[in-house]
């Protein structure tokens, strides 16, 4: 019996993977080009961009430059300026208004009692000499512009309103400073009512004539390369140093993203030389913070 012949269909064309996705990268680069030329896209500068982390020669703005910059009433430009990245600290410019500045300062003055650090062993608050500054807390949500103040820190920080103590207001006089420390605890007590400290929101609701400078010792890079570096008093150059302005916000972490705690965020408050210095600080938690 003869057999009839198999009558092979015809196979279909396979389409290859490797001729799309050079089309597409083809397409994708033409795109970017067209992005480029038009002016609606362009690549970062290298000139703005810090090769390293600790290169505080990227600062674009001196000091001259930063005076320049808010009106009487508070309402300048805002902009922030990266600090450090070791410790990560940051510098958010006209971050308060002058109004809340002076309500903050006449809230806190009728009840300024001498300031005090927490013991490292029991977690309570006792008198330091590290610590010659007055302060007075107060209550959070106390008024509509502390809520507002506090509704502004959560924006900055991206963490809750809940997980911060209560405003701090502090008042130095010549001569008096708060010695190197870290906010970071180490004893258990303190722990418990909120987790530890992750970040610390740090307010000038004042001008400083000279010294009062907040200074991070332990900063990674080439202190000097700050612009402001001949405005600094001696103590302020003895680590890396913000220059106290008034209405301006100094943000600085704790802790790293990974969560453990960042040595390098150690600061101080340089001694006041002349003039006086109020400012108000806002600590934050891992989580919810139980007064």
């Amino acid at each position: 019996m003869v057999k009839k012949p198999k009558h092979l269909r015809p196979q279909p064309r396979k389409s290859s993977l490797t001729t799309h996705a050079f089309t597409f990268l083809i397409l994708a680069l033409f795109s970017i080009l067209i992005l480029l030329g038009l002016g609606i896209f362009s690549l970062p500068s290298t000139s703005m961009i810090s090769s390293r982390p600790d290169d505080f020669t990227t600062v674009e703005r001196t000091s001259e430059d930063r005076e320049s910059y808010g009106d009487e009433e508070g309402n300048g430009e805002r902009w922030l300026e990266v600090i450090s990245w070791e410790p990560r600290a940051f510098l958010y410019h006209n971050f308060l208004t002058n109004e809340e500045c002076e309500h903050l300062i006449s809230l806190a003055k009728p009840n300024m009692a001498k300031s005090k650090v927490a013991d490292v062993k029991t977690g309570r608050s006792k008198d330091r000499r590290v610590r010659t500054s007055s302060g007075a807390f107060l209550k959070t949500g106390h008024d509509e512009i502390v809520r507002e103040i506090e509704n502004k820190i959560s924006d900055f920080t991206f963490i809750p309103v809940e997980n911060g103590e209560s405003l701090q207001v502090l008042h130095y006089e010549v001569g008096q400073k708060y010695e190197p420390h870290h906010d970071y605890f180490t004893d258990e007590l303190n722990v418990k009512r909120g987790g530890q400290r992750v970040a610390t929101v740090l307010m000038y609701l004042s001008d400083v004539d000279e010294g009062g400078e907040t200074v991070f010792p332990l900063a990674k890079g080439n202190i000097s390369d700050v612009p402001w570096w001949n405005e600094l008093s001696q103590c302020g150059k003895e680590g890396l140093s913000v220059l106290p302005k008034k209405r301006d916000a100094l943000l600085f972490w704790s802790m790293r993203p990974d969560g453990s705690l960042d040595p390098s965020s150690l600061h101080g408050g340089c001694p006041v030389i002349k003039g006086n210095k109020w400012s108000s600080t806002k600590w934050l938690h891992v989580h919810e913070y139980r007064n």
